[in-house]
């Protein structure tokens, strides 16, 4: 194919970009800060400087539109909750007093002031801060931060697009404020935050900004007439501002469908849509609508959720069609680069053929400016781009890591059969409360705890070589020693070894198993300072050998009482990696879960009695749009009954999730046929255990009765408020109490206050239910 240069020169951008810096820079300069090492101006110097940095690369890489606005020290939502002075009444004296303390308290709490909830952002492993808002919200406009980081970019020379998040994802993203009525609908409140949003908007445009990008991704999901003709409203209102820039509304992750017209219609400059497989549908829906005529198109067509190479011939016909469709197309990635990697050169011990197949955040940069080049001037003027494009797509097709034939024979011979447990949770049930002779409202932790200096020190000198193997595991058995022996004098009933051993609950088990590929610098936001290297899921997936057994049953044999063995589940395995695209989800699932199955059959015939499968990503895998859920759930349940569905009735399968809404899952949880579930609840107050029952959930579980991740330790008095919540909705016999999720970000001390407070409050409602029973 050979596409026409367009009328108007197309141009490369991006909606946002990794914060962190080459190494990290930003976490270490964040934490420090928190830990009294660094000062608030050096912090400042440091996140400057990384901005500088993050602006020049894609500049140098032939950018033409850098965005400003998306650097953040913590979250850009809480960023919007700064910038629109939607601050809660118990965090404003501390903001008024010190803008970064008070912004930091507003994202972890202290030991006084909790902290606001937070939530995963649509369906990516990103978390943001949501917002609390109610009827006697007062909106105030503070655009420092913004209008700051724009005239950095300008005084460097370049042209530069400030990018917010829109007002009506804002509002659809909060939630009602602690004491609002729980039907509190925070888009009442758009006529009252639309006055600011043009300060802003105005204080920007005053500053230089001659556009401003307004990111609307809540438009992408199902939306009632009602949500859609709020966004009318809003873009019509400031639309139709005078001292205003020129607006682009952006949206990413899925196709916009019904909100599509709406946008097109309204007094706006530019869309942003994206483009990529997941939402290809905008290609047919902007057609429909008769295209963008005299408007901007952003054409988002390079994945910027995932990190293999485009298909530059297939985007550039995508972008070929668009010019039919639009007066000026530009060029972008799907959403912000925040969600991949910085550099994928930097991956030294990547097997070269596979290393040509990856594209992180400065390789997608650089597949946009070719795509934009190809498209203004026609394809001749990328002719070598595109035969090595062409030779490196076709070296992973036919590579023998993504087609195992043992791994798609055995697949293949799955049977419904193998998805079931040999009993119903209700005759099970009995067999495992005899087995394991557990308390009323018995205690456990969700499976790490603490990873000390002293851990990641040893894993880092066995990798340089200054520790012998040897050396590194009687490390490992001291820690282990360590966490029982903490565990038996707390009085918690089932235990956890730990997980010193572990790097990351993904990356583990990835590290083992065929078909997967680790990185060494592949670090990506989770939430905060909190970064992760997700592994690349490159071909099909086997077990050589056992993953977790030795080190549980060593844990086990310090101990008479049962402890866990613990697993993360298939769908998370999928969610918290670079998942390949070349086979349908649901087939990657079903290879993950018969290895998962091969490692849960060699747990139980080592002696452990329960089990737990995490699936922290069940919920934030859900496709965006109602209409792809249950294709989604029926293989999601499936791998994870794959997964347990081979251990006797006696056998207790736990499973845990975290940090995300469930209530439009909770059919999904009940098919997992897990035994016992154990949930995050402490900052939404127990919100899950309400949604539970409301379903009529017939299994155990166990609403999380501890923040952990915020450093404040809450008081026994603190878990019994929420127990008794929690025993409001969930019967006694069928409670358990435990964290929100893993310890492994938490310091000791905290975490043993925090776990010896969890086990009194435990103690204190079951001798309160007792002696009210006797």
């Amino acid at each position: 194919m050979t596409a026409q240069p367009a009328a108007a020169a197309a141009r490369a951008t991006v909606y946002g970009y990794p914060r962190q810096g080459q190494h990290r820079e930003l976490k270490k300069a964040v934490e420090g800060y928190w830990k009294g090492r660094v000062t608030a101006d050096a912090l400042r110097r440091t996140a400057a400087e990384l901005r500088r940095t993050n602006w020049r690369r894609l500049a140098d890489a032939g950018v033409h539109e850098v965005p400003t606005g998306d650097f953040s020290y913590y979250d850009h939502v809480l960023d919007t909750s700064v910038m629109v002075g939607a601050v809660p009444a118990r965090h404003r004296g501390a903001l008024t007093a010190d803008p970064l303390d008070g912004y930091f308290a507003m994202a972890r709490g202290t030991q006084d002031v909790a902290p606001l909830e937070m939530t995963k952002w649509f369906d990516t492993n990103y978390h943001y801060l949501v917002p609390e808002l109610g009827p006697d919200t007062v909106f105030r406009a503070d655009s420092t931060k913004q209008v700051l980081e724009l005239e950095e970019a300008l005084a460097l020379g370049l042209t530069a697009r400030p990018v917010l998040v829109g007002p009506v994802t804002y509002l659809l993203l909060a939630k009602p404020a602690p004491g609002v009525a729980p039907d509190f609908e925070p888009l009442t409140l758009l006529d009252r935050l639309l006055p600011v949003y043009a300060e802003v908007l105005a204080d920007l445009r005053a500053a230089g900004a001659e556009w401003v990008q307004l990111d609307e991704p809540a438009l992408v999901q199902d939306r009632t007439p009602a949500d859609l003709n709020a966004a009318a409203r809003a873009y019509r209102d400031l639309g139709g501002l005078t001292a205003r820039p020129k607006l682009l509304v952006a949206s990413y992750f899925d196709r916009l469908g019904d909100a599509l017209p709406v946008l097109a219609k309204a007094p706006v400059e530019g869309l942003a849509l994206d483009f990529t497989e997941r939402a290809a549908g905008n290609l047919d829906d902007l057609a429909a609508v008769g295209g963008l005529r005299a408007k901007r198109l952003v054409a988002g067509v390079v994945n910027g959720r995932n990190i293999w190479i485009n298909d530059y011939e297939k985007s550039l016909a995508t972008l070929g069609t668009l010019l039919g469709l639009a007066d000026r197309v530009d060029v972008a990635a799907s959403c912000s680069l925040l969600h991949v990697p910085l550099d994928a050169t930097a991956e030294r011990d990547v097997d070269p053929q596979i290393a040509r197949w990856l594209a992180f955040a400065q390789q997608k940069t650089t597949e946009i400016v070719t795509l934009a080049k190809g498209l203004a001037q026609g394809t001749g003027a990328i002719t070598a781009e595109l035969a090595a494009n062409r030779a490196d797509l076709a070296s992973r097709a036919g590579s023998p890591l993504t087609h195992d034939p043992a791994v798609r024979a055995r697949t293949a011979a799955v049977t419904d059969a193998d998805g079931r447990r040999s009993l119903p949770y209700a005759e099970r049930t009995a067999a495992q409360r005899s087995h394991l002779g557990l308390p009323l409202l018995p205690t456990t932790t969700i499976g790490s705890f603490p990873q000390t200096g002293e851990l990641r020190t040893a894993r880092a000198d066995l990798r340089a070589r200054r520790l012998d193997t040897a050396g590194y595991e009687e490390r490992i058995k001291d820690e282990i020693r360590e966490v029982i022996a903490f565990q038996e004098k707390a009085g918690i009933d089932v235990l956890v070894h730990g997980e010193p051993e572990r790097n990351d609950m993904v990356q583990y088990f990835a590290e083992q198993l065929t078909g997967y590929l680790a990185t060494q610098h592949g670090w990506v936001q989770s939430y905060g300072t909190r970064y992760v290297r997700p592994p690349v899921l490159a071909g099909d997936i086997s077990r050589p050998e056992p993953m977790t057994v030795r080190w549980t049953a060593y844990a086990q044999s310090l101990t008479e009482r049962p402890v866990k063995g613990m697993l993360t589940g298939p769908v998370t395995m999928l969610a918290w990696s670079f998942v390949r695209d070349d086979q349908p989800l649901g087939d990657t699932a079903r290879q993950v879960a018969l290895a998962l199955r091969d490692e849960v059959d060699d747990l139980e015939a080592a002696g452990t009695s329960v089990i737990q499968v995490d699936e922290p990503a069940l919920r934030e895998t859900l496709p965006l749009r109602s209409a792809d859920h249950a294709d989604y759930l029926d293989w999601a349940t499936e791998s994870f009954r794959l997964t347990t569905s081979g251990v006797r009735p006696a056998t207790q399968i736990h499973t845990h999730m975290c940090y995300a809404e469930f209530g439009d899952i909770v059919q999904a949880i009940d098919d997992l046929d897990a035994d016992v579930i154990s949930l995050e609840a402490a900052r939404s107050h127990m919100q899950v255990a309400r949604e539970l029952a409301a379903h009529g959930y017939p299994r155990e579980a166990g609403p999380g009765v501890y923040d952990i991740h915020s450093p404040r330790v809450p008081s026994a008095e603190e878990a019994v408020t929420l127990l008794r919540k929690g025993l409001e909705a969930i019967p006694a016999e069928r409670l358990w109490v435990n964290p929100d999720c893993g310890l492994k970000t938490r310091g000791w001390p905290e975490t043993r206050a925090s776990l010896e407070n969890l086990v009194a409050a435990a103690r204190e409602v079951r001798s309160g239910l007792t002696s009210h029973n006797a």
